[in-house]
């Protein structure tokens, strides 16, 4: 495959903007000629990339349908880059990526990935539920549709997108980046001023209503009402106890328990600080927080939501989403454990990362398949 061209719906802090970059760090960028364009701007990944060697386009656009000059400049960037593959990314990418293909000197190979859940439409905003809709009506034309979970892909057939197209290729985590480290943990804690003695529950997820952070303050709170040495780190875009959807869910004598840290870039570092990480959503496909959370050996407790039981295995605790009690229960679960008990799972989490989702072993996952669709050509195309 001489060139690829990745076409992303943006390049701000994500998961799916994560496992791009990850890809191509891995190795990925090295299959081809290599270029990424992020429907909007360069956002946290941009400069990574580039730094990469990988060159980084952008639109400019803004939420909503794209203007005639969106248009017109992604029609002059595929025509200067002669993708022999183009690579969607989300929904939003995925209908550039097909419009792209037709903008395209010859006929690319068309490969889609789509990295979300789909339990429904109605958790949707107006616009994404009809860019979905378009993704099911044109799913038949993509060679390959990727999926980072097993659910997600059956729930997509199920809505009806073309089944024989999907593809499941797990997330992978770079293990050398990710590993434990106790003492960068504890000059995290000094940082942050919290106590060596402290049991800390970490949170990680930008504020959005299917991160259902509500439902995680309020199984913290229950936790902390009983538990005075235990303190949380929430870490994400606009998580902070003054949000109008959170405000009030924690008692003005706890609030000092409860470090919102907003958006950061060394969320591997806070994680060494952790004793328990906890994914609270009601919805998900592969959370890239769970995993490396895991690698750097921390235990945690989940949602079943996604493939999430499958990802933390044995290794940590698994409870219904929206559930408070269960939630509550699983992390007093964990906590109430001796610190070698916690060390011991932490452990077994990282050795299930380092079995099931090692990155070199998924990027030539991707190289594999880019390099047998090299050879594809549709009887419609001749």
């Amino acid at each position: 495959m001489r060139n690829v061209v990745h076409i992303i719906t943006g390049l701000s802090t994500g998961g799916a903007e994560q496992a791009l970059y990850n890809l191509l760090a891995g190795g990925l960028a090295q299959s081809g000629n290599t270029a990424v364009l992020s429907l909007r701007d360069e956002g946290a990944y941009g400069r990574k990339i580039r730094d990469l060697g990988v060159p980084v386009y952008t639109l400019g656009m803004r939420r909503g349908l794209p203007g005639p000059g969106a248009l017109t400049r992604l029609r002059a960037l595929v025509r200067q880059q002669q993708p022999d593959l183009i690579q969607g990314w989300m929904y939003h990418g995925n209908l550039a990526a097909w419009l792209a293909q037709r903008m395209a000197l010859g006929r690319p190979v068309l490969v889609w990935n789509i990295r979300h859940s789909l339990y429904g439409l109605s958790g949707e905003k107006r616009m994404t539920r009809q860019v979905i809709r378009a993704n099911r009506l044109l799913s038949r034309w993509a060679d390959a549709i990727l999926y980072n979970s097993e659910l997600s892909r059956k729930q997509h057939a199920a809505f009806g997108f073309a089944d024989g197209r999907g593809r499941v290729i797990p997330n992978g985590f770079d293990l050398d980046r990710l590993r434990p480290d106790r003492e960068q943990g504890a000059q995290v804690r000094r940082t942050l001023g919290i106590p060596d003695t402290a049991r800390v529950v970490g949170h990680v997820a930008r504020f959005h209503p299917m991160k259902d952070h509500a439902l995680f303050l309020r199984a913290a709170v229950r936790v902390a009402e009983e538990n005075q040495d235990v303190c949380f780190l929430l870490v994400g875009r606009e998580v902070e106890l003054e949000n109008p959807a959170l405000k009030g869910l924690v008692p003005k004598d706890l609030e000092d328990r409860f470090l919102c840290l907003g958006e950061r870039q060394d969320i591997v570092s806070l994680m060494q600080a952790m004793d328990l990480f906890c994914l609270s959503s009601w919805s998900e496909a592969f959370p890239n927080v769970l995993g490396e959370a895991m690698a750097t050996g921390v235990p945690c407790v989940t949602t079943d939501v996604g493939d999430s039981a499958f990802i933390v295995g044995d290794t940590g605790v698994v409870v219904p989403s929206g559930d408070d009690d269960a939630l509550f229960n699983g992390l007093m679960g964990v906590l109430d454990k001796a610190p070698e008990g916690r060390r011991a799972l932490g452990r077994g989490a990282r050795a299930r990362i380092e079995t099931n989702f090692g990155l070199a072993a998924v990027v030539d996952q991707y190289a594999n398949l880019y390099e047998n669709l090299a050879a594809i050509r549709r009887p419609e195309d001749e």
